[in-house]
């Protein structure tokens, strides 16, 4: 497409696999049956990713229990009470922290690629979860005999295993999904949590080269769970500044639901270097009103006002259910949208004259 367009990540599961992972925690299924399920969910997704026409697919994060989570699932050496996130409606995310080392995924998320690959006719993009994100599991008060250099150390070499391997399995686009870089500004008005932050990320982008660099995106957004987000209220000028000094290549910015989108775009031209493409949020996937292809086109023509039309390309706000048991958006709801996203974008790039 003349104008790039990309998805963010997940889709609502099926109910079928909503209440089959119930059923299996409940021991009521099998693996195999639950695995069946996973499949069944990840071709349905697919195909019906492929008919909206958008040129590059996920596979919806069928089977991750959350974005943030899912390199841990499994691991024995944690614990339930670690960071919460709050909500802007009062209902909270709560992740786990570490007991013990040595720190190591249980799983790798060229795993997700592996099957959606066998489905997928278009190129397929892959979500990690930040090195940021997951540094948070590591304990305030530290753990005895291992200390937090070297839970960083092991962090750092398997959020770039995840990343590299991704890359190597062929991923369109490898996606650093930095959510929580606005909730940090809100945690430490100071920035200097933001910073830390960026600064450990960069210590992961280091480590690929420039042409594996143009592969290597990071999302960021003010959260999207059960129709609320946890830092929408954070300035965006006290963010993007700091988030163009990540080393990678492209960025997925939410900025269909902004209140004042101009001003945004203004700080995006401000601070874009010139070799990085912005992907600009078109769609809200917290609105349940499904945007109109006519929508999304002047949204995107607004864009193109700021962004030079090489460097730009369109995205949804944020993924439609980050966390397995998000229900709040409905399936058809999502795919309506990235129709419309992918539709508008087309009619823009022809108002546009590309």
């Amino acid at each position: 497409m003349p104008i790039p367009t990309e998805p963010i990540g997940s889709i609502p599961r099926p109910r079928e696999l909503l209440d089959g992972v119930q059923a299996f925690n409940e021991r009521r299924i099998s693996r195999d049956e639950l695995n069946a399920l996973y499949d069944s969910a990840i071709r349905d997704t697919i195909q019906r990713f492929e008919a909206t026409g958008s040129p590059v697919i996920t596979d919806g994060e069928q089977t991750k229990s959350s974005f943030a989570t899912y390199p841990i699932d499994g691991l024995e050496t944690l614990a339930p009470d670690g960071a919460v996130i709050p909500f802007a409606d009062g209902h909270v995310r709560q992740l786990p922290r570490i007991t013990a080392g040595p720190f190591h995924y249980t799983t790798h998320a060229d795993a997700f690629l592996d099957v959606a690959k066998k489905y997928a006719h278009v190129p397929v993009k892959q979500a990690v979860i930040s090195a940021s994100a997951l540094s948070l599991l590591y304990p305030q008060g530290g753990i005895d005999g291992y200390a937090r250099e070297a839970f960083l150390e092991d962090l750092l070499r398997e959020n770039e295993a995840d990343i590299r391997r991704c890359i190597a399995k062929g991923a369109y686009r490898v996606q650093i999904d930095f959510t929580e870089a606005r909730l940090s500004i809100k945690l430490d008005p100071t920035r200097q949590l933001l910073k830390s932050f960026v600064r450990l990320n960069n210590q992961v982008l280091e480590r690929f080269s420039a042409a594996e660099r143009e592969r290597i995106g990071v999302h960021t957004c003010p959260g999207g769970d059960q129709d609320s987000t946890h830092s929408a209220d954070v300035d965006y000028g006290e963010l993007l500044p700091t988030l163009f000094e990540l080393k990678a290549g492209s960025f997925y910015v939410q900025l269909s639901s902004e209140r004042d989108r101009k001003r945004v775009l203004r700080i995006i031209k401000d601070h874009l270097k010139p070799e990085q493409r912005v992907f600009v949020g078109v769609i809200d996937p917290i609105n349940p009103a499904v945007e109109t292809p006519e929508e999304v086109a002047d949204r995107v023509v607004e864009a193109a006002e700021f962004i030079p039309l090489r460097q730009l390309g369109t995205t949804d706000d944020c993924g439609f259910s980050p966390f397995g048991d998000d229900t709040s958006t409905a399936r058809e709801t999502a795919f309506a949208k990235i129709r419309a996203r992918v539709d508008g974008t087309q009619r823009a790039a022809k108002a546009l004259g590309v």
